[in-house]
């Protein structure tokens, strides 16, 4: 390999480098980009590759400093700029390539997509750096001028970088590439302190000598750069601009959406990416770098072609440049993007390196490194009688003894020591070493442990990488960071100081602090809880599960007295009343989990000739709930499954293969929505895909004739009829079917009680299937506490993105340039409004400002055949926008449609809002959302705070967590009867959740049920606690706390242990106690012991009698384990010498381990 890479790393212009598999090729590059001791750059194929080669050169050369120049995120010639953040991160990028001074090497990522766009001058990034020192003279004023031309957006409270706020003497602002935003305090003119402070809580961190602050904007608004502006856009689209809102928001110093498209009329002369790059230095390009190059020239054409003909479309040749102000007329390509005539000649003084994983026969001037992927597991895994691991470590044993140097690669350090655990277990020692450069020097004939997130191994010369993925099939943190949805409630919401909270022997009191507290000499964190009439009660933190929230209802409520029976009184009048109004909903899901039904078997070959239909890749998430739901159909038990994504997010194709598999089964199905569009779009999308199959898919809704609704019933009741789509018609209690299996019930949200109420009704033994993106509280808690099972799809399909959410006051000129963008993209868009009587306004709005755009107009009060008429046009492209009601809320799915304008968003309810802009953004591109306010009046608290949680869910995903807020801020209120909010004022929210899972459990006449309400005491002397200093956050190490005592297995307790080393280092001594703890104390649960006291002489146990059905088991524990023996008081003791703390854990371990193992 080496005189491979002196040829990759020497003089010659223009080399193929073959053999180099992602991950390789990274090593190779940061080997050569150190020979050369200058700026190196990598262009890669796309963003995501670019992140993974930088992952792998920090790993490689840690000493190296590795920047990344990013593409825009926004479309040709777009009408909306790129996001904040990555334009301060290429201006930031720029900034720090023209300040190298040669010292050391520099490696640059970027991809294709960035090198081909032409830059700002760099002449104008050099002279828009600002250097601040302490006691240094700088005027507010000059510093406040600095910002605004250089990009950086005035704020009330800085939280996002490139955000500013001044309060007198001090000015905060978040620069780019710092962790921290920076507070400036200044006295009379001079920097009195700088010092960096925390986002969230605002407080100071650490205090600083000097900043430098680089611009957040390539468009720098200053006097001189609006000045060429002014010149240089009338120069190139001529006189009578004046009116043109572009033209006059740069004139008046703002910074329109969009404006970065204009870039050269601010500037002299653009540069590009190799005049920024000194001649000579090493440029390699990603395999298929070729190939991606040409689909990008070929979307510039397209959409500046595009763009060009409307221009032309609308230039009646009257010479009056004004009847084309408010259009957007594009730039040449040639004035934004590089030619292929400039990108040959710019190559042509640096030292390129185009890579490729094969040599092409007619190649020239090529070298192979003759690399190639790693060993995959995948068969061993698949094996049952094969243990992957056993056969890793045979694998790693053989490389050593044909002297290879083996890594093996794992995404996180806290995945690695987990993963090194299991091969210890194995028979194979393996050493962590840190990193890339000792890891690269090691002797051949050896093996260690590495973080490098690499998706698959490879294997070049002397050196074998085995990835965790290889090993694993998937990465060890995945499961790791999965989160029980059961728990959910407890995790959304973080316990603050004064917070009320419900202990689960003592009733209401209020949360204090945390303290340290010395118990048998040993530290112990403890919580505080003050009860009525001052008193105080620590409560140890791996007791912490004793603990509940109380809500959100704090106000005029009593503490109640320690030692009184006033609580126990309570909570026993509490539960009688929750079993009293469990009613029939809980008896019928309780008989539902006891209840049997015929367990449908499938057929594989025809069901994965039907999976097989589906367009696109499945997520994990989406993979989960259709194993999950066949599991529910294959037990011989009725399902009742609450599925919660987001809209788009492939809940249909769950309830799909679902009625596959029962109607394969002979067994008919019943789809529900809300309405009649969503039920035409069901009965459309069913019906294509069971297509060539034996299956008779029907619909009933007011949009079917009589005739043929007749027709249908009849089916049903013959068992003529397989599937049958509908709304709430297929309710009717004179709706007969033949054999019906399973109900699907879409946006479940948008049902009343009643209607849920008959669903249940209809047969106690029927399979129920739920979908929805936002369930309403009581749906929600009711899946959380066992009455229901709960699927989450929170993983967005593959290419999917968010959808960019603007919410301001209607503005005539930004709606029209989103409505002409989506149009001019061959999108289309809903217009919503709130009420019927406000579709006249928007009606003249687009005959007015948007006459270019066809449009149609739909609501519930028209009748079901037009409504049919219009709604079939629109999904056929045959209008732009739609204007209509709430009624596209539910389910309609139309993926041309990728912009949403909603007009007075602040009428609308939360629920409603998310459902909304859940309706556009369903394919591979960029949506938009546009929520606007009244100009000239106030809108209420609550309606702001709606937009305020909406736009801060601005993320794939987030239905589940808006619902939880709903259910943490409203209430649930009687899960059972007509209300569906409400705040539970006697139990708090948690504690009620926790008695309604009692009650389930008791109402399904469970053989041994358990009161799980206790918690076993261990006393061990050892210090068990998170010290302040792996955790400085009170909040977070409460947090944290909570979160080891909810850890119900080992294998929760290993994943949360991989996520404390991946977030704050290697463990510390107290730390591994209380995890140990920790397990003993769910061994002691699981054994029945009440509580365990170890000292220096010895450990005793103390049973819980009543929980104990067999006492034999006990005695034969006793009589196998030399040591042990019964005391007068019942208690089991353990004699041996436990002087030392670590000792006396690993013993009481083992203890407790054996008593369980002869229990169980």
């Amino acid at each position: 390999m080496r005189i491979q890479l002196n040829r990759y790393a020497g003089n010659e212009p223009s080399i193929l480098a073959a053999g180099l598999p992602e991950g390789a090729d990274a090593l190779i590059f940061t080997k050569a980009a150190r020979k050369f001791n200058n700026i190196s750059m990598f262009v890669a194929r796309d963003d995501r590759r670019a992140d993974t080669f930088l992952s792998a050169c920090q790993f490689y050369a840690p000493d190296i400093e590795v920047i990344m120049l990013p593409a825009w995120d926004c479309l040709p010639y777009d009408r909306v700029s790129p996001s904040r953040d990555l334009a301060a991160k290429r201006a930031s990028t720029l900034s720090k390539i023209l300040s190298y001074n040669n010292d050391k090497p520099l490696i640059l990522i970027s991809t294709i997509s960035a090198v081909t766009q032409k830059l700002i001058p760099q002449s104008i990034v050099s002279a828009s750096s600002l250097t601040i020192n302490t006691g240094s003279e700088l005027k507010r004023e000059n510093l406040q001028r600095y910002l605004v031309e250089n990009g950086y957006i005035r704020e009330t409270i800085v939280r996002d970088a490139g955000d500013y706020a001044v309060r007198g003497g001090i000015i905060d602002i978040y620069p780019i590439g710092f962790d921290d935003p920076v507070r400036l305090d200044f006295f009379g003119d001079d920097i009195d302190v700088i010092r960096t402070f925390d986002s969230e809580t605002q407080r100071t961190k650490v205090k600083l000598n000097s900043i430098t602050f680089t611009p957040v904007s390539e468009v720098l608004l200053s006097n001189l750069s609006i000045g060429l502006f002014r010149r240089n856009y009338i120069a190139a689209f001529g006189g009578g601009v004046a009116k043109d809102p572009i033209y006059s928001s740069v004139i008046e110093g703002i910074r329109p959406q969009g404006i970065e498209h204009y870039l050269p009329l601010f500037y002299n002369k653009l540069e590009t990416i190799f005049d920024y790059l000194r001649i000579g230095s090493l440029i390699s390009f990603d395999c298929l770098c070729n190939e991606s190059l040409s689909e990008r020239r070929d979307l510039i054409d397209d959409y500046y072609s595009s763009r060009s003909d409307y221009v032309s479309f609308h230039d009646t040749g009257s010479g009056d440049p004004a009847k084309l102000s408010g259009l957007y007329r594009p730039l040449p390509i040639d004035n934004l993007y590089i030619q292929p005539e400039e990108w040959k000649e710019a190559l042509s003084v640096f030292k390129v390196r185009n890579h490729a994983l094969f040599i092409p026969p007619d190649a020239n001037n090529k070298i192979d490194f003759k690399g190639r992927s790693g060993r995959s597991f995948s068969n061993e895994r698949n094996q049952i009688d094969c243990n992957v691991f056993d056969e890793v470590v045979k694998y790693i044993n053989r490389l050593k003894a044909s002297n290879k140097k083996v890594l093996v690669a794992s995404h996180t350090s806290g995945s690695s020591e987990r993963l090194g655990s299991v091969l210890s277990d194995h028979g194979l020692e393996l050493s962590e070493i840190k990193l890339g450069t000792d890891a690269l020097s090691i002797n051949n004939s050896t093996a260690f442990r590495v973080t490098l997130p690499l998706e698959t191994g490879f294997e070049i010369d002397d050196l074998i990488i085995i990835s965790e993925q290889d090993i694993f099939g998937d990465r060890l943190i995945n499961r790791g960071r999965k989160r029980r949805t059961k728990d959910f409630i407890s995790e959304v919401t973080s316990l603050n100081s004064g917070d009320l909270i419900i202990h689960i022997d003592h009733g209401l009191g209020r949360y204090i602090g945390l303290e340290t507290v010395s118990v048998h000499n040993a530290p112990h964190d403890c919580l505080k809880l003050e009860y009525f009439g001052g008193s105080t009660l620590y409560l140890p933190v791996q007791n912490i599960e004793l603990l509940s929230r109380y809500g959100s209802a704090s106000e005029n409520t009593t503490l109640d007295k320690l030692g009184s029976a006033a609580w126990q009184s309570r909570k026993a009048k509490a539960k009688k009343r929750l079993l009293d109004i469990a009613g029939e909903l809980i008896v019928i899901a309780a008989k539902r989990a006891m209840k049997t039904c015929e367990a449908i078997s499938i057929d594989q070959k025809p069901y994965n000739e039907f999976c097989s239909r589906f367009p696109y890749v499945e997520t994990d998430d989406q993979i989960n709930s259709i194993d999950e739901v066949l599991d529910d159909l294959k037990s011989g038990k009725p399902m009742d499954r609450l599925i919660c994504g987001d809209v788009g997010f492939g809940k249909t194709e769950v309830a799909l293969r679902a009625a596959f598999a029962m109607v394969m089964s002979g067994k008919q199905v019943a789809i529900v929505a809300p309405t009649t569009i969503l039920s035409r779009q069901h009965y459309k999308t069913f019906s294509e895909r069971f297509k060539g199959f034996p299956v008779n898919v029907k619909q009933l809704s007011r949009m079917v004739s009589p005739k043929d609704q007749a027709m249908t019933k009849s089916e049903l009741k013959n068992g003529q009829c397989d599937i049958i789509v509908g709304t709430h018609s297929l309710l009717s209690k004179t709706l007969g079917f033949s054999e019906l299996g399973l109900i699907i019930v879409d946006e479940e949200q948008r049902f009343g009680v009643q209607h849920k109420e008959r669903l249940k009704q209809l047969r106690s033994d029927l399979h129920v299937l739920t979908l929805t993106a936002t369930p309403i509280p009581r749906t929600l808690q009711m899946a959380l506490s066992g009455i229901r099972d709960l699927s989450l799809i929170a993983t967005p399909p593959v290419d999917r993105l968010a959808v960019r959410t603007y919410i301001s006051p209607f503005d005539t000129i930004s709606i029209r340039k989103a409505i002409l963008r989506e149009r001019y993209r061959g999108g289309q868009c809903f217009f919503v409004v709130p009420r019927v009587s406000d579709i006249q306004k928007i009606d003249e709005f687009i005959q007015t400002e948007v006459p270019e755009v066809t449009y149609v107009i739909a609501h519930g009060k028209m009748s079901p055949n037009a409504l049919e008429d219009i709604m079939t046009a629109f999904y056929n492209g045959q209008y732009d926008v739609l204007i209509s009601t709430s009624i596209i809320e539910s389910g309609i799915d139309i993926p041309t449609a990728n912009t949403m304008i909603i007009y007075r968003a602040d009428r609308f309810g939360l629920a409603q809002l998310y459902q909304m802009r859940g309706r556009v953004g369903r394919s591979k591109l960029r949506a938009y959302a546009y929520f606007t306010m009244p100009t000239n009046k106030l809108i209420t608290k609550n309606a702001q705070n709606r937009l305020k949680i909406l736009q801060s869910l601005d993320t794939l995903g987030a239905g589940f967590t808006l619902a939880s807020y709903d259910l943490d801020m409203r209430g649930s209120g009687n899960p059972l009867g007509q209300e569906q909010s409400g705040h539970i004022k006697d139990l708090g929210v948690e504690l009620y959740q926790h008695m309604l899972e009692e009650a389930v459990s008791e109402l399904k006449n469970e053989i041994q049920h358990k009161d799980s309400s206790w918690s076993p005491q261990v006393n061990l002397g050892v210090a068990i606690l998170i010290p302040e200093k792996y955790i400085e956050d009170l909040n977070l190490r409460l947090s944290t706390y909570r979160r080891i005592s909810m850890v119900e297995n080992d294998e929760q307790g290993d994943a949360l242990s991989i996520e404390l080393v991946d977030r704050f280092g290697p463990l510390p001594m107290e730390l591994k106690s209380l995890l140990k703890v920790m397990q003993i104390k769910r061994l002691c649960k699981k054994s029945s012991v009440e509580k365990i006291d170890a000292g220096p002489l010895g450990i005793v146990i103390t049973i819980r009698k009543k929980d104990i059905s067999d006492p034999s088991k006990i005695l034969n524990a006793i009589n196998s384990n030399p040591g042990w023996r019964i005391k007068k008081n019942q208690t089991i003791f353990v004699k041996c010498n436990l002087e030392k703390a670590e000792v006396r854990l690993a013993k009481t371990f083992n203890v407790i381990y054996s008593l369980y193992e002869k229990l169980k």
